[in-house]
Protein backbone atom coordinates (compact mmCIF):
# COMPACT_ATOMS: atom_id res chain seq x y z
CA UNK A 1 0.00 0.00 0.00
CA UNK A 2 1.44 3.40 -0.75
CA UNK A 3 1.35 6.59 1.94
CA UNK A 4 1.27 10.36 1.36
CA UNK A 5 5.27 10.33 1.35
CA UNK A 6 5.91 8.26 -1.71
CA UNK A 7 2.71 9.68 -3.85
CA UNK A 8 1.72 12.87 -2.38
CA UNK A 9 -1.61 11.91 -1.54
CA UNK A 10 -3.03 10.65 1.81
CA UNK A 11 -3.03 7.17 3.09
CA UNK A 12 -6.55 5.84 3.08
CA UNK A 13 -8.00 6.25 6.42
CA UNK A 14 -5.54 9.38 6.57
CA UNK A 15 -8.27 12.20 5.35
CA UNK A 16 -10.03 9.83 2.79
CA UNK A 17 -12.13 6.31 3.76
CA UNK A 18 -10.82 3.39 2.21
CA UNK A 19 -14.27 3.94 -0.18
CA UNK A 20 -13.66 7.54 -1.00
CA UNK A 21 -9.83 6.72 -1.92
CA UNK A 22 -11.21 3.41 -4.23
CA UNK A 23 -14.05 6.06 -5.85
CA UNK A 24 -11.61 8.64 -6.79
CA UNK A 25 -9.05 6.31 -8.35
CA UNK A 26 -12.01 4.98 -9.94
CA UNK A 27 -12.87 8.26 -11.33
CA UNK A 28 -9.39 9.02 -12.31
CA UNK A 29 -9.04 6.35 -14.27
CA UNK A 30 -12.43 6.11 -16.01
CA UNK A 31 -11.70 9.87 -16.55
CA UNK A 32 -8.42 9.59 -18.22
CA UNK A 33 -9.64 7.40 -20.85
CA UNK A 34 -12.33 10.34 -22.19
CA UNK A 35 -11.35 12.17 -24.84
CA UNK A 36 -12.62 15.13 -23.57
CA UNK A 37 -11.17 18.72 -24.96
CA UNK A 38 -12.18 20.93 -21.57
CA UNK A 39 -9.70 23.68 -19.55
CA UNK A 40 -7.98 22.95 -16.25
CA UNK A 41 -10.15 23.42 -13.71
CA UNK A 42 -8.49 26.71 -11.96
CA UNK A 43 -10.63 29.31 -9.96
CA UNK A 44 -11.12 31.33 -12.65
CA UNK A 45 -12.38 28.64 -15.22
CA UNK A 46 -14.87 27.99 -12.27
CA UNK A 47 -16.07 31.40 -11.76
CA UNK A 48 -16.76 31.47 -15.19
CA UNK A 49 -18.24 28.43 -15.81
CA UNK A 50 -20.68 29.66 -12.94
CA UNK A 51 -21.00 33.26 -14.38
CA UNK A 52 -21.96 31.59 -17.72
CA UNK A 53 -24.41 29.49 -16.85
CA UNK A 54 -25.89 32.61 -15.30
CA UNK A 55 -26.10 34.23 -18.29
CA UNK A 56 -27.40 31.25 -19.99
CA UNK A 57 -30.22 31.07 -17.64
CA UNK A 58 -30.79 35.17 -17.51
CA UNK A 59 -31.36 34.48 -21.54
CA UNK A 60 -28.45 36.76 -22.41
CA UNK A 61 -26.57 34.08 -24.37
CA UNK A 62 -28.28 30.69 -26.11
CA UNK A 63 -27.85 27.49 -24.00
CA UNK A 64 -24.55 25.83 -25.68
CA UNK A 65 -26.56 22.32 -25.73
CA UNK A 66 -29.84 23.45 -27.57
CA UNK A 67 -28.83 26.82 -29.06
CA UNK A 68 -32.28 28.75 -27.60
CA UNK A 69 -32.48 31.26 -25.19
CA UNK A 70 -34.51 31.03 -22.69
CA UNK A 71 -34.91 32.95 -19.29
CA UNK A 72 -35.04 31.25 -15.87
CA UNK A 73 -34.48 33.82 -13.19
CA UNK A 74 -35.25 31.18 -10.39
CA UNK A 75 -31.97 29.24 -11.35
CA UNK A 76 -30.18 32.91 -12.72
CA UNK A 77 -30.58 33.78 -8.62
CA UNK A 78 -29.17 30.23 -7.70
CA UNK A 79 -25.81 30.43 -9.59
CA UNK A 80 -25.94 34.09 -8.28
CA UNK A 81 -25.76 33.55 -4.78
CA UNK A 82 -23.18 30.39 -5.47
CA UNK A 83 -20.91 32.99 -6.50
CA UNK A 84 -22.35 35.48 -4.32
CA UNK A 85 -21.09 32.86 -1.19
CA UNK A 86 -17.92 31.64 -2.89
CA UNK A 87 -16.86 34.95 -3.04
CA UNK A 88 -17.85 35.43 1.06
CA UNK A 89 -15.80 32.24 1.27
CA UNK A 90 -12.75 32.95 -0.34
CA UNK A 91 -12.41 36.48 0.61
CA UNK A 92 -8.82 37.60 1.60
CA UNK A 93 -7.88 34.35 0.02
CA UNK A 94 -7.82 35.60 -3.79
CA UNK A 95 -4.88 36.65 -5.36
CA UNK A 96 -6.23 40.62 -7.08
CA UNK A 97 -6.51 39.19 -10.45
CA UNK A 98 -9.11 36.29 -9.45
CA UNK A 99 -10.77 38.93 -6.60
CA UNK A 100 -11.18 41.03 -9.65
CA UNK A 101 -12.79 38.73 -11.63
CA UNK A 102 -14.75 37.44 -9.61
CA UNK A 103 -16.31 40.94 -8.58
CA UNK A 104 -16.90 42.06 -12.23
CA UNK A 105 -18.30 38.87 -12.88
CA UNK A 106 -21.15 39.07 -9.77
CA UNK A 107 -21.33 42.78 -10.67
CA UNK A 108 -22.65 41.54 -14.25
CA UNK A 109 -24.98 39.14 -13.64
CA UNK A 110 -26.15 41.06 -10.84
CA UNK A 111 -27.19 44.15 -12.96
CA UNK A 112 -28.37 42.11 -15.87
CA UNK A 113 -30.68 39.99 -13.04
CA UNK A 114 -32.48 43.26 -12.28
CA UNK A 115 -33.37 44.15 -15.63
CA UNK A 116 -34.64 41.26 -16.31
CA UNK A 117 -36.48 41.21 -12.75
CA UNK A 118 -38.70 44.34 -13.44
Amino acid sequence: MTDSTTTGTPAPGASESVHEETARQAYEQAASLQDIPLPKVTFTTFAMSIGSSALVQLGEVPDPETGRTVTDLRLAKHSIDVLTMLYEKTKGNLDEAEDRLLNEILYEVRMKFVIKAK
